[in-house]
């Protein structure tokens, strides 16, 4: 690691300050150029431990830039891992406050829920598919903290993959009741189709994604808990919103999940 602690502190404060009032702020590596992918997860889990200081619970994880239209949006070739809070959940067909963030945006996702813990390494899909109860639709509502969205990939780990809010819906399925890879999704916004895209957009299969994560938390000596929520990434590029707008998306076979911003 090339911060010190103090810095870590420093920084994971001042990113969620920039999340909580919902203002914007330069890449932190502009000032910290030497910090590392450590470093990064490090400022990550110090904001975790700073909301889980507060009373906030932690109820699943996330992967980002799982999909190539997602890297190739971004300009980054690696996928990033984060958690996710109660606080950031949306009852389906719910609002989102607008004024809570800074500037918003939605992606479809692929949503796991597991039945059995999950730890690397050596996690593959078959055991992801093997330790989940169901998947379900879900809209994830990202927001970096990076002014204009130009970042890097360690920025983006410390500002715990820009996640802010996210739905979950629909009909839930066993992974053995569909198939992952060729499910179509597409994202609607005020009615009108904005992005389509096939499970398979997320790294091949989107299980792929969990099992990447559970091997990133296994190097680490930590594993999946039963009973977590995985969003397993973007399937499509993520697309701008704004007060007024209505979005939904639909899962082919898998019902369907919608949330309004205000």
């Amino acid at each position: 690691m090339a911060l010190t602690q103090d810095t870590i502190a420093a920084l994971a404060e001042h990113l969620e300050n920039c999340e909580l009032q919902a203002h914007d702020t330069l890449k932190i590596t502009n000032d910290h150029p030497d910090m590392d992918w450590d470093d990064a997860y490090a400022i990550q889990d110090a904001i975790l431990a700073r909301k889980i200081g507060r009373g906030a619970r932690v109820i699943g994880l996330k992967a980002g830039l799982t999909s190539h239209a997602k890297m190739k949006q971004m300009g980054v070739d690696t996928p990033v891992f984060g958690f996710l809070v109660d606080y950031f959940s949306v009852p389906e067909g719910g609002e989102v406050k607008t004024s809570e963030l800074i500037h918003p945006k939605v992606e479809p996702e692929i949503a796991f829920v597991l039945k059995h813990a999950l730890k690397g390494p050596g996690c593959h899909i078959g055991a992801v598919l093997a330790a989940t109860d169901f998947v379900l639709p879900g809209i994830e509502v990202i927001d970096s903290r990076y002014r204009d969205f130009k970042f890097d990939l360690k920025s983006v780990v410390a500002d715990n993959t820009s996640a802010a809010r996210f739905v979950v819906g629909g009909r839930p399925m066993r992974p053995s009741e569909v198939d992952l890879r060729t499910v179509g999704v597409v994202l609607e916004k005020n009615g009108e189709p904005v992005a389509l895209g096939a499970g398979a957009a997320v790294l091949g299969h989107p299980a792929a994604a969990i099992a990447m994560l559970a091997n990133h938390l296994g190097r680490r000596g930590r594993e999946i808990p039963a009973g977590s929520l995985i969003l397993s990434g973007g399937v499509t590029e993520a697309v701008a919103v704004a007060a007024g707008d209505n979005v939904s998306l639909r899962v082919q076979g898998m019902g369907s999940v919608s949330l309004r911003f205000v």
